[in-house]
C-alpha cells in the first residue's frame, strides 16, 4: 500500500528554493535538502526527483512567485514608480535578510548557466522578460514624455537592467542602504535626461 503524502509539496518546494538560494546548488547535498526540508530521502525523491529535478521545479517556482506578478502585469501609468519598484524590490530582499543571499536567478546563472542548459534556457527567459517590462515601461514613459527620447527605449531598459543584475550582484556582500539610494538615483535621472 502506497503511502499518504504528509507534508505540503508547495511548502517544501519553497523551503527547497530558500535553501539553493542561500547556499547554491553545488554546495547543497541530499542531506542538507533532507535536513533542511524535513522530509525523508525516499519522498524527496519519489515527489520531486533528483536533487537536479527539485532545483529545476524550485527556480521555477521562483519564478512564478517572485518575478512573474512584476512583469507579466500591464505597465501602470505612474511609469517611474514602476522602475524604482524593481530597484525597491532588490533592496528589500537584501537589507530585510539576516544573509544576503543575492537574486536566486542570477546566483543560479552564474553558478550554472554555463553548464546547464536547462538552467540557462530558465534563467535567459527570466531576462529576456524582465528587460521587455522594462522596455514597455520606458517606452511608455518616453510616449508620455516623462522619460527622455535622447537614447532608444530599449538601450535604457538594457542600462537599467544591467543595474539591477549589478546590484543583485552586490548585494552578497554589501547592502549599504545609500548605495541603494545612489544607484537608483542615478538611473533615475539617466532616463529622465
Amino acid at each position: 500500500m502506497a503511502r499518504t503524502k504528509v507534508f505540503n509539496e508547495h511548502q517544501v518546494l519553497d523551503k527547497a528554493m530558500h535553501l539553493f538560494w542561500q547556499k547554491g546548488y553545488n554546495a547543497t547535498s541530499a542531506q542538507d535538502l533532507v535536513d533542511y526540508l524535513g522530509i525523508s530521502r525516499s519522498s524527496l525523491y519519489d515527489t520531486f526527483g533528483d536533487k537536479h529535478s527539485l532545483f529545476v521545479k524550485a527556480l521555477k517556482q521562483y519564478r512564478k512567485e517572485k518575478i512573474d506578478p512584476v512583469v507579466t502585469t500591464d505597465v501602470p501609468e505612474d511609469v517611474e514608480s514602476y522602475i524604482r519598484f524593481f530597484f525597491e524590490a532588490v533592496q528589500a530582499e537584501a537589507l530585510d535578510s539576516t544573509a544576503s543571499k543575492g537574486c536566486f536567478v542570477i546566483n543560479s546563472v552564474v553558478e550554472l548557466a554555463p553548464v546547464d542548459s536547462e538552467i540557462a534556457a530558465i534563467a535567459n527567459a527570466i531576462m529576456h522578460d524582465t528587460e521587455e517590462a522594462l522596455y514597455k515601461a520606458i517606452k511608455k514613459g518616453q510616449d508620455a514624455g516623462v522619460f527622455t527620447s535622447k537614447s532608444p527605449a530599449r538601450s535604457l531598459a538594457r542600462f537599467v537592467f544591467n543595474s539591477l543584475n549589478g546590484l543583485r550582484v552586490t548585494v552578497k556582500f554589501d547592502a549599504d542602504k545609500k548605495m541603494f539610494e545612489d544607484i537608483v538615483a542615478v538611473c533615475l535621472s539617466t532616463l529622465k535626461q
